[in-house]
């Protein structure tokens, strides 16, 4: 990852009230096709909301999963 697309603490906090899938698993380090399978199963390892076919993320949650308070 270069330093520009970096996930740094200010970046994480602008994502907004939630993410998209593919957004969060790569600031958990995660290939999007692992995320996908993950939320499938229900075992994605922050909580997700599934809004018709879309998988949204809440920041929050996401955050406190890397050790960085909202």
């Amino acid at each position: 990852m270069s330093a520009r697309s970096a996930w740094t603490p200010e970046r994480l906090r602008a994502l907004g009230p939630t993410t998209d899938l593919a957004t969060a698993a790569e600031i958990l380090g995660v290939s999007r096709s692992a995320a996908y399978k993950f939320a499938r199963r229900g075992a994605f390892p922050v909580p997700l909301l599934k809004v018709g076919a879309v998988y949204r993320v809440p920041t929050v949650p996401l955050l406190a999963a890397i050790h960085l308070d909202a």
